[in-house]
């Protein structure tokens, strides 16, 4: 391998950067979304449902105390803001989760596009040294073009497969924040239906005194 990577030319380099970059990244990742599944909670989501249905904020309070459940996040955060705007808070709680869950995808994303503009870098780099070794030795010597052929493969290879492999793992996680989205938009609009129910009689009560 060793042979392989010095025989790629200086480009393999950055190309050995923006693999270990995207290990880093699908490793981070990868830990990152097992928290959130390890944090995930959908009995206490439906719990808290039933007890903003009822109006029970104190129970709301002590039952989501310590939750890491995300969506528990957004939902106490609404809650906390009901008599002001409980959408515009949701919205901005949920905004900040999901920046939070596309953390390092503009990297993986960068890389997909870059590492093969480097190797297809390093294929020129590696016909300019075949030519210019041809030119040097002659048709005679071809054995002078092929230490230029094997830097134009290899560099091509390496890009190659650095993107290949990076384009799995970055749809996989752009899945699961799509479906994380999915639900936060859909315990977000039961939250407000629940919670406009509730205020209805009060409101009526109020148009009925006045």
């Amino acid at each position: 391998m060793l042979e392989i990577f010095i025989s790629g030319g200086p480009v393999m380099y950055p190309l050995l950067a923006c693999s270990i970059l995207v290990l880093t990244v699908i490793i981070e990742r990868s830990l990152f979304w097992i928290s959130v599944n390890m944090h995930r909670d959908y009995s206490l989501i439906d719990e808290v449902l039933e007890l903003c249905r009822a109006g029970d904020w104190e129970s709301v309070r002590i039952k989501t105390k310590g939750s890491k459940d995300f969506i528990i996040k957004i939902l106490v955060t609404g809650i906390v803001h009901r008599e002001f705007s409980m959408t515009k808070a949701m919205e901005s709680a949920a905004a900040e989760e999901i920046r939070r869950l596309r953390r390092y995808m503009g990297v993986l994303d960068t890389m997909i596009t870059v590492a093969p503009l480097l190797g297809i870098f390093g294929t020129v780099i590696g016909i300019i040294m075949s030519f210019e070794a041809l030119g040097s030795a002659g048709i005679e010597h071809p054995q002078a073009v092929t230490a230029g052929i094997a830097q134009a493969l290899i560099t091509t290879a390496s890009g190659l497969g650095i993107a290949i492999l990076s384009v799995f793992p970055y749809n996989f996680f752009n899945s699961r924040i799509e479906k994380a989205a999915l639900n936060i938009e859909k315990y977000a609009t039961s939250l407000e239906i629940v919670y406009e129910k509730l205020i209805q009689p009060s409101i009526a009560q109020k148009k009925d005194n006045t």
